[in-house]
């Protein structure tokens, strides 16, 4: 793979930081070096001493004095090696890459933790997208995907999709304007990245099978792109096995993958991981050089520690919990929704994550009746426009999440829109 005809002349521009080499190189040298180099405040300044942290299965995170110093210090900008290691076996055991084994040039896996998996997105898409470029995804799709996308100045392809993802066949039929061979050519317009959130989609549910993967892959590869994976919901597939990956299928090194720890965790640590090719999380750590520094040391360690007392075996019985309980949430949302909205609305029941998208009988766009009315009713939901591509175009759709109200409340929410929904035909 030719890496560099992906990159922007930002992200190719870009050259490591001398102080944050030094600064890595200092924490993998031996204590005896004395080092006049960083530019790090001294610890023995900062008025925390050490922290104890209570885990619900009655384990401690401990942070002693030493290792708070080490807490609240700079840290290496791909992310703390520990925990690096341990996401790097995770990865491997789940999804067991092709490119692990591969040379660096030829795109071995490597990757390297953001602070959410949001800012490894908009890493992703400001080193591979210019203005004028094709890009291709499923509308609707995430709203932050959209408002990281939308001001690069692409040009946002929409691929129609179902309640089972992306369709390879409607991609086939988009790309079908390019000829393959042509897609090397200076000037060529073909798209060269792909966006997808493969299970439980934000903000559709869908889940794409084995077999479509299969298919987008091998588009993929007919026409040089690289696909992007972004897979926050990958832990909260309710049925096993779960399906295979974008990069457990990735023999080319043509896949990042975007994994987060918002969903399983916590949503306020603010960690995430970018696998994919070496060459380009190479370039997105140099980004991370240049902004962020570095994801927060102290919740890096803290994750690392729990992780570490887990090991692989207590990580995914935890995200077996998880799981049941979100099962049980979809369950009694799809069972009020049967009650109350049958006859007012249509839907897919998801088969991952946290969200239900249903399409409302009779109402050509949702967003003055649940902007303005739905409050009324005290009932709130998303309208559909915030997740497509022109925002402004009437929508049918609404989503709701099952994430954090009671079965009761769902069931009262669900009276209280169908109410308004009947009101408003």
């Amino acid at each position: 793979m030719n890496y560099a005809r992906f990159l922007t002349a930002v992200s190719g521009a870009r050259k490591p930081s001398p102080i944050r080499l030094l600064t890595e190189l200092q924490q993998r040298s031996p204590p005896s070096l004395i080092s006049l180099a960083g530019g790090a405040p001294n610890p023995n300044t900062f008025p925390f001493q050490s922290a104890s942290i209570q885990v619900k299965n009655g384990q401690t995170v401990t942070f002693d004095e030493t290792a708070m110093k080490r807490a609240l210090q700079y840290s290496a900008s791909n992310g703390i090696p520990e925990l690096l290691t341990w996401m790097k076996d995770l990865q491997k055991a789940l999804h067991n890459p092709p490119t692990i084994g591969y040379s660096h040039e030829r795109g071995q896996m490597d990757m390297c933790v953001t602070t959410g998996s949001q800012e490894g997105l908009c890493k992703v898409f400001e080193m591979l997208v210019n203005p004028g470029d094709n890009v291709l995804l499923d509308a609707p799709t995430y709203s932050g995907t959209l408002a990281a996308l939308q001001p690069l100045g692409c040009n946002i392809i929409n691929v129609p999709s179902d309640h089972h993802g992306m369709n390879p066949g409607a991609l086939k039929e988009v790309l079908s304007r390019w000829d393959p061979s042509e897609v090397h050519k200076p000037g060529s317009t073909a798209p060269r990245i792909l966006y997808t959130i493969p299970n439980g989609g934000n903000p559709t549910g869908a889940s794409m099978t084995a077999e479509r993967k299969k298919d987008v892959y091998e588009l993929a590869r007919l026409y040089d792109m690289l696909i992007i994976e972004d897979d926050p919901y990958y832990f909260l597939q309710f049925e096993k096995p779960w399906a295979p990956t974008f990069l457990s299928m990735d023999v080319d090194g043509r896949i990042i993958r975007t994994d987060s720890f918002s969903k399983i965790l916590s949503s306020g640590l603010r960690i995430g991981f970018v696998t994919g090719p070496k060459p380009l999380i190479d370039r997105i750590v140099l980004h991370i050089q240049a902004s962020t520094m570095h994801t927060s040391t102290f919740t890096q360690l803290m994750v690392s520690q729990l992780l570490h007392s887990w090991g692989q075996e207590g990580f995914l019985q935890h995200i077996d919990g998880v799981i049941g309980f979100y099962r049980k949430q979809r369950d009694a949302m799809i069972s009020s929704a049967d009650k109350w909205l049958t006859d007012v609305a249509e839907w897919h029941a998801p088969s991952a994550g946290m969200f239900l998208w249903m399409k409302l009988k009779g109402i050509a766009d949702t967003q003055q009746l649940i902007m303005e009315k739905a409050l009324e009713k005290e009932v709130l939901l998303v309208p559909g426009n915030a997740f497509m591509i022109n925002g402004g175009d009437p929508c049918p759709y609404v989503r709701a999440a099952f994430s954090l109200s009671t079965p009761e409340q769902i069931d009262e929410a669900f009276r209280r829109l169908s109410l308004l929904i009947k009101e408003a035909l």
